[in-house]
Order: C-alpha cells, then sequence, then structure tokens
C-alpha cells in the first residue's frame, strides 16, 4: 500500500525541500519566506524571510541553512538567527541572479550553481529552448573568495557534495544529465558526465539517510524540445521568444529517482493519481519522500510500506 498526502503551505513555490536531523523538513517559497515544518503535525515556523525568491536550500555541517535566493545571491541563516546574511551577491563584478542549489562541505567551503546567466526564473522554459550553455558551478571559500569552476553547463541545478568531499554532482536539466566535478585529490578541476540520457529533467539533489543521491525529475523528457535542441543557434534563439503557451510544455507527472555515487540507478519511483506534479525537490529520510515543487502550495509526503 503506497501513500500520499500534501502538507498546505502559506504560500507558493516550495522548489526545494530538506530533511533535519530533529524530524522537521525545510522549505523556501517564491516570497523569500524560509519555513520549518513539522511533518506530522503540518505545524509551520517561518524562521525568516528575505523579500526574495527562495530556491535550493542546504543544512551545513554547523548546522547554519545556506540558501539560495534567486534575487538576493547566496545567504547565509545561522541558527536562532532570523536575519540571513549575504555570502555572494556579485560574481565578476557582476550580480548574481539565479542561484539554484548549494552544498557546504566541512571546512565552510560552499559549492552551489546558477541556472542561466541569460535569463530569469520566469523565463526558465526560454533558456532551456535556447538551450545557451550558460549554467554556472562555483565555489565560495571560507575567507569569502568566490570561484567559478566551470560557466558552460546545461541550465545547472541540484548539487551534493560526495561524504568523502572529493567531488560534487550537478544536475545539468537542460541536457538530462549528471555530470561529476572533481574538488580534491589528483583530479581536481577535472570533470566527467556520470548519468547521461536520464529519462526526464533533473532537477534539485539531496542525499538522503539511506546515503543516495535523491533525484527530482521535474517532467519527461519532451520530444518536440529535444527536436529543438538539435536546430542551429540562431533558430534556437528565436525559438526561445515564442510566447510561452505556445512552446512544449512539461508532462503533469511526480518521478524521482536515486542513485550511488557512482551513478547506479537503485530506485525510480513514480506514483500514479497522486494529487501533484512538476517535482522540482525530493528529500528521503527512513524511506519516506518529500517533494517540493515551483507550480503548487504544499509540499507532497510519499511513503510505502
Amino acid at each position: 500500500m503506497n501513500r500520499f498526502r500534501r502538507i498546505a503551505l502559506p504560500g507558493n513555490g516550495p522548489e526545494d525541500v530538506v530533511c533535519l536531523p530533529d524530524g522537521h523538513v525545510l522549505t523556501g517559497l517564491d516570497d523569500g519566506r524560509l519555513l520549518k515544518i513539522d511533518p506530522d503535525s503540518g505545524d509551520i515556523e517561518v524562521l525568516a524571510d528575505t523579500a526574495g525568491h527562495l530556491l535550493g536550500l542546504d543544512v551545513a555541517p554547523d548546522g547554519a541553512v545556506i540558501i539560495c535566493d534567486h534575487d538576493r545571491g547566496l545567504l547565509r541563516l545561522d541558527a536562532g538567527s532570523g536575519r540571513p546574511t549575504v555570502l555572494v551577491d556579485t560574481v565578476d563584478g557582476r550580480p548574481l541572479h539565479f542561484a539554484s542549489n548549494a552544498a557546504a562541505a566541512s571546512d565552510g567551503t560552499i559549492y552551489f550553481t546558477a541556472s542561466s546567466q541569460r535569463f530569469r526564473i520566469d523565463h526558465w522554459r526560454s533558456d532551456l529552448i535556447e538551450h545557451s550553455a550558460t549554467g554556472r558551478l562555483m565555489r565560495r571559500d571560507p575567507d569569502g573568495a568566490v570561484h567559478v569552476l566551470r560557466d558552460d553547463l546545461q541550465f545547472a541545478n541540484g548539487i551534493v557534495l560526495a561524504p568523502d568531499e572529493s567531488h560534487v554532482l550537478v544536475a545539468e536539466t537542460g541536457a538530462s544529465r549528471i555530470t561529476r566535478y572533481w574538488v580534491a585529490g589528483a583530479r581536481t578541476g577535472e570533470s566527467e558526465v556520470l548519468i547521461d540520457d536520464l529519462p526526464g529533467y533533473p532537477d534539485n539533489l539531496s542525499v538522503g539517510s539511506d546515503g543516495l543521491v535523491w533525484c527530482a525529475l521535474a517532467s519527461p523528457r519532451n520530444p518536440t524540445l529535444e527536436r529543438i535542441h538539435r536546430l542551429p543557434d540562431r533558430a534556437r534563439r528565436i525559438l526561445a521568444r515564442v510566447p510561452e503557451g505556445l512552446g512544449p510544455d512539461p508532462e503533469d507527472v511526480v518521478w524521482v529517482m536515486a542513485f550511488d555515487f557512482d551513478g547506479a540507478t537503485v530506485h525510480s519511483v513514480r506514483p500514479d493519481g497522486v494529487d501533484y506534479t512538476f517535482v522540482t525537490g525530493v528529500a528521503e529520510r527512513d524511506g519516506t519522500l518529500y517533494f517540493g515543487t515551483i507550480v503548487g502550495d504544499a509540499l507532497g509526503v510519499y511513503t510505502s510500506d
């Protein structure tokens, strides 16, 4: 018997979801509020309000919440504080927009992504159509220095850090793949495609209590969009300006996958008949899955026994 339920939220766009050690979950809304939720009672506490647009979240080893705010950049909320600190709001002299997801290391280093240098979140479809490959993977050092590690990713999105902190995995939504970038050891600075040709468009990534990498697939791959990607650059740029209603639409589905750090698929979860869609974030704890989305006002909770 599979079970699904919704946790209603006081706002829209819970794009990512993170499990806390005490059993609560975190999510952020498109109006800048960061919420702490008791999944059993449904009680909600507002931890902070950035007045921006919250996307990916991570919890640092010291308990601070690392926040990707589309409008304000990369932020940090220390435990017990209601006021986030801005860590990065410019990169190479330009404002940081569309910070997407982050992963914090034990020494205070933060790896983070920005999906596009061409478009903002209201026009994310345009970036996927244009196939601009301007997504970035970046590193913020403990002293505040910021380094661009890759600036040619296809809509860089979710990111997780390997348990030994030797590499990060990055979801490239526009290429339906997971890329590995080495951040320590003899291969530092090298990158490779770990998982190619995913069956859908990967969004946020997280490491579950089971040690697996959980990946939200916002939609199955769209044949029309795949054909557009094979067109010349100029044609894609023209099509990217077509009104949204005339472009390819994502398919309504709830779909997440889990794989190990070597890229082997362990789970593919695609429940039918649930009142949810367009999963952009997923977190796993003790066999329970928590879903986030940019198109609704609730978290999803899926359990199986």
